[in-house]
């Protein structure tokens, strides 16, 4: 019986043993990603209670500049920025002393490298961040490029590592040992986003993203950085101008606007019988030689198409070569150098594309092509504006998007709905564009020039330059801070020269000097 009873006591003693390494764990979250298809993810977070008493959890982490999560499950998740708490949902109580529970959610998009900065009730989630074993992030990644490739280079990788993967969203481009790599096959001037991750036998690490754009870009007649203004062919409380009293801060002058008939396609234009009277006497070749005027200063002067009464319509073949002939009959007749089209009234990306590359093929590279979508129009790829925009982008000179009249929109992190007349909304909403197949030099930011131009989204000047630091360097940010630097972001665009004129020329004397300043 001694014996007996002395071999019980070593059994009790060696459980006993066995089940303080639980109790020294103590709370712990690990986070896993249970799958991934490209264009989104579901990940898991368990939580254990290694401690003797019973626990209310508190789960925080970080996720990735561009990544999100919309919806969460079993957990009550709050959210600031790119950091989010997750707290046990309204129906549970305190996790039992040695139990395990788990919480799920989905974000977007897909190909996500993991969450940062984990903790539970305060500590380290001692689960949460990357498993022993598994590479550290590569370091600082760099690219060059030429007009059919482009060259990564970038730190090692701390602990184990077998190899480097190179990808683009979520397709393996190269697998390499060492720490560059090159991607070929490339057209010219062509922007690429590519995810290096460090691997061996235990999985990946988180990814180091860099962009580069294939060099034989050209940005055309325009300057790097260069101002758009429309100039009223109409009366309006605005200043009435003469075409000759655009003042050197305007690069290319957008003419509002050229008009519709009854026949599909057709686009008409002449000096405004109204806005004559209102300077004074102005014709057709005043105008005309106004426009030559501005030539001989080195700007350059487009017709817009359309406006928000403009009934311009191109929905079939013939209407697109109708559309082509006439808007280049004027551009012969007047020495306009492109079009811009800023049609609010409906808008067929087909045979749209189809007019412009008929104009393209009559005009010559020299043809300035503009767009002015409104903020909903750029909200999604599928977008008809989007994708005119998309399928001429070979031959598209820039996107100066409407960031007015628009009330709140979705930025590219969707995570909020941002505010018009913000440094956080004209980022958020150009980083669409940026993100989903435009190249910087085709996004501009379209502001009113001042009070009465706009019924919402008027900024001061110096707001659209905080923007546009802020995606060209990553300075001078609100809370959204875009995943890069977009360093060729081509610049801004005003509605209208006239409102400027009214507004002592506010906009273009603020906006201007500071496009010439950036690099």
């Amino acid at each position: 019986m001694r014996l007996r009873a002395s071999v019980l006591a070593l059994i009790t003693l060696a459980l006993t043993l066995v089940a303080l390494p639980a109790q020294a764990a103590g709370l712990t979250a690990t986070f896993t990603k249970a799958a991934d298809w490209g264009s989104g993810f579901e990940g898991k977070v368990t939580i254990t209670n290694g401690t003797a008493a019973p626990v209310a959890w508190n789960v925080q982490f970080d996720v990735p500049a561009g990544h999100s999560i919309p919806s969460a499950w079993d957990a009550t998740m709050a959210r600031s920025g790119q950091h989010y708490t997750f707290t046990p949902p309204s129906w549970a109580g305190p996790l039992a002393a040695g139990a395990t529970t788990s919480f799920g959610f989905n974000g977007s998009p897909g190909n996500f490298p993991g969450i940062t900065g984990c903790t539970i009730n305060g500590s380290s989630c001692g689960g949460g961040e990357p498993q022993p074993g598994v590479p550290g992030q590569p370091g600082p990644a760099s690219a060059t490029s030429t007009t059919s490739a482009i060259s990564l280079s970038w730190g090692t990788a701390g602990g184990t590592v077998t190899g480097y993967r190179v990808y683009e969203g979520s397709t393996l481009k190269t697998t390499v040992t060492g720490t560059s790599a090159t991607i070929t096959g490339l057209g010219t001037c062509e922007t690429h986003t590519y995810t290096v991750k460090a691997y061996n036998s235990v999985g990946e690490s988180a990814g180091r993203d860099v962009t580069a754009t294939t060099s034989g870009c050209t940005t055309g007649p325009l300057p790097r950085h260069f101002l758009t203004g429309y100039w009223h062919n109409f009366v309006n409380p605005a200043v009435e101008l003469k075409l000759s009293a655009v003042p050197a801060e305007y690069d290319l002058v957008a003419i509002a606007f050229g008009e519709a008939t009854s026949t599909a396609g057709e686009v008409v234009f002449s000096v405004d019988p109204g806005l004559a009277t209102a300077v004074g006497g102005y014709t057709d070749a005043q105008f005309k030689a106004d426009v030559a005027a501005l030539h001989q200063r080195g700007k350059k002067v487009i017709l817009s198409v359309g406006g928000e009464a403009g009934r311009v319509q191109v929905a079939g073949p013939a209407a697109a070569t109708t559309f082509a002939d006439s808007v280049h009959a004027l551009m012969q007749s007047y020495g306009f150098d492109g079009v811009d089209i800023d049609l609010e009234n409906g808008l067929n990306a087909t045979y749209m594309a189809q007019a412009l590359r008929s104009l393209r093929s009559k005009a010559g590279s020299g043809l300035i092509i503009t767009m002015a979508p409104q903020t909903i129009d750029m909200q999604s790829t599928g977008a008809e504006y989007f994708k005119l925009a998309l399928s001429i982008k070979d031959i598209l000179t820039v996107v100066h998007m409407q960031y007015y009249n628009s009330g709140s929109m979705l930025g590219c992190d969707q995570n909020a709905a941002y505010s018009q007349g913000t440094v956080n909304f004209m980022v958020a909403l150009a980083c669409i564009q940026l993100e989903n197949g435009l190249r910087p030099d085709q996004v501009a930011l379209g502001l009113p020039a001042g009070p009465g131009a706009a019924g919402g989204g008027v900024v001061s000047p110096s707001l659209v330059n905080q923007a546009l630091d802020c995606l060209a360097k990553r300075t001078s940010c609100g809370s959204f801070v875009p995943p890069r630097a977009y360093p060729d972001i081509r610049g801004a665009m005003t509605w209208s020269i006239n409102w400027d004129a009214g507004n002592n020329w506010n906009f273009s004397k603020t906006v201007k000097p500071h496009l010439q300043g950036m690099p």
